[in-house]
């Protein structure tokens, strides 16, 4: 089943809105995102530096191939696989303890421990992206899709940073609370 183009053009927005941000963070200083990468303790050491560039090279890159009808079926596969590597290496470092870890989704102002839910969200994000490399309708859109496009990508964003925030800050917050009574 072709996916519709507004539910479509709301998807590779909202990933962009997700990726470019974080792959800006990761620009910003490549040093602190290298020492990250390197304390998750996966890529052999040798080959931080050089990899570390990359990441955020490779998120920008997939937000403008997504963008792009024509290379759209790969970018949102290839989104997919990176969330789902993203998810893989949070939840191998927590398994194994590591939760003391910078996540490295927020830039180097904000450190942001990984936690479980990480793994859940990025996997979630991963599946989320995938529709998009279907089949769209054909049909065109008209101004009030273009509305529903623009309503529903604030939406997204606001209900992103309120999850983002409480999963990431209230909540952890919250159970130092109950610990310290």
């Amino acid at each position: 089943m072709p996916i519709d183009p507004t539910v479509g053009t709301v998807l590779v927005l909202s990933y962009a809105a997700l990726l470019l941000p974080a792959a800006w963070h990761k620009f910003r200083d490549l040093p602190v995102f290298a020492a990250v990468l390197d304390a998750y303790r996966i890529l052999p050491r040798r080959l931080v530096p050089l990899l570390a560039p990359l990441v955020p090279v490779t998120e920008a890159a997939l937000v403008i191939g997504i963008c792009v009808p024509a290379s759209r079926p790969f970018c949102a596969v290839a989104i997919a696989a990176l969330l789902g590597l993203y998810a893989l290496a949070i939840g191998w470092n927590v398994a194994r303890g590591r939760t003391d870890l910078d996540c490295g989704c927020t830039g180097p102002l904000e450190r942001r421990p990984v936690a479980a839910w990480m793994v859940y969200r990025n996997a979630l994000l991963a599946g989320l992206v995938l529709p998009v490399a279907g089949t769209w309708d054909s049909r065109a859109m008209t101004a009030l899709d273009i509305f529903a496009v623009l309503a529903a990508l604030v939406t997204s964003i606001f209900l992103w940073l309120a999850v983002d925030r409480l999963l990431g800050q209230v909540v952890p917050r919250g159970a130092l609370l109950k610990v310290s009574r």
